[in-house]
């Protein structure tokens, strides 16, 4: 895949040390080093679940329509990256995909790719029903919900790929499911 800087990348942690997220970039980038247009959420200042802020903070930052963004959120972030992917959308701008980590409970609407990523089975198919997207990916054998977000790396798992009547699954590691969906 190649260097595309006219994505954004925004991360939108959840509620826990900052440590865990720097790590979680730092894995990507060293697998997917064309990601250097990344821009962390800052959730020692706003809210993780907080779209209202996150749709701000952004504003702030970017003329709407000229900023495409991929939201990679996780956890309780993953509240906030719907919220405010939708409304991006709303203004006129350009959303290219949601990678939820771990939004378990969370629906996953918008009229724009989402992939729903899980530490375990459990949370993967009890979430299913709030929307999982055509490709979701859950952690086997399962993981500690934080290790999901600290070490991606490490991860191995299935890749469900859903068409109308069936789901196909496919073993890999989480970063291989990522590469296919940034």
């Amino acid at each position: 895949m190649s260097k595309n800087t006219s994505i954004l990348y925004l991360i939108c942690p959840g509620f826990h040390e900052q440590s865990l997220t720097h790590s979680f970039v730092n894995n990507i980038s060293h697998y997917y080093p064309y990601l250097d247009n990344l821009l962390i959420f800052p959730t020692d200042q706003y809210p993780p679940y907080s779209g209202f802020h996150l749709i701000h903070y952004l504003q702030g930052k970017f003329n709407v329509k000229s900023q495409n963004l991929i939201f990679i959120a996780f956890s309780a972030g993953v509240v906030a990256a719907v919220t405010a992917a939708m409304q991006w959308q709303r203004q006129g701008g350009k959303i290219k995909g949601l990678i939820a980590f771990d939004g378990w409970g969370v629906p996953l609407l918008g009229d724009f790719p989402v992939y729903r990523i899980s530490h375990d089975e459990f949370t993967h198919y009890s979430s299913a029903i709030l929307g999982t997207g055509k490709l979701s990916f859950y952690a086997n054998p399962a993981v500690d919900h934080l290790d999901l977000w600290r070490s991606p790396h490490q991860v191995q798992g299935w890749l469900c790929e859903t068409t109308t009547d069936k789901t196909f699954l496919s073993r890999l590691s989480l970063m291989e499911f990522l590469g296919k969906v940034l």
